[in-house]
């Protein structure tokens, strides 16, 4: 019998919480279980299993982000808005580090087709990513390139700063900036494809 109050969307608010608390790879059905204080079997009737959990909570947590950098890149364009759309990225990733984890899982579209179907959160990243680079008038399959770029060197050097990895005295902040610069620099001279019969998928 279902918990009282107790909701699939709870539920998953409630590993973003645990994931940020706690880190990704410990949000499990048992760990939330004991949140609620019920037995692990009450929280099959929300969810199948651990991994329709994940690929819910990336689901919600990828859109919280890209809603952030929607509200940061409105009425910018060129190099003004990759900045303003990495410095989101980065904020989002630094402040939230469990729920950031979540958004780098693979999403199946096979497997997990019924949940992204229902979720605005995939299509409006592709939007949002490929409108920001729309001023570097990039075709495919440069565009998949270019997001995947992007999207390594982000997420790379997040990763690196949140976990400490960067000892040298010079100012992380001005290191960012550089990178953000070379990457405005990379795309503005970006050695165009000759072919492009192939299309990228818009995961990147």
């Amino acid at each position: 019998m279902p918990r009282v109050g107790l909701t699939t969307d709870r539920l998953v608010e409630a590993a973003a919480e645990l994931a940020d608390e706690a880190g990704f790879d410990n949000v499990s059905i048992s760990a939330l279980a004991r949140r609620f204080g019920v037995k692990d079997a009450s929280l099959y009737s929300h969810v199948k299993n651990l991994r329709e959990l994940r690929t819910r909570l990336a689901l919600l947590v990828g859109g919280e982000m890209i809603d952030r950098i929607a509200v940061a890149v409105v009425g910018l364009a060129g190099k003004e808005a990759l900045v303003a759309f990495a410095g989101a990225y980065r904020e989002y990733a630094l402040r939230h580090p469990g729920r950031y984890a979540a958004t780098q899982i693979r999403i199946d579209p096979e497997t997990d087709g019924e949940l992204t179907a229902g979720s605005p959160a995939p299509r409006r990243t592709a939007e949002i990513t490929y409108g920001m680079l729309r001023a570097y008038d990039l075709d495919e399959p440069d565009l998949t390139d270019a997001v995947r770029l992007l999207r390594s060197t982000f997420h790379g050097y997040c990763a690196l700063e949140a976990g400490g990895g960067f000892g040298a005295p010079r100012d992380v902040q001005r290191s960012w900036d550089k990178a953000i610069d070379a990457l405005h620099m990379a795309l503005t001279h970006w050695p165009r494809e000759t072919d492009t019969g192939d299309i990228g998928d818009t995961a990147g």
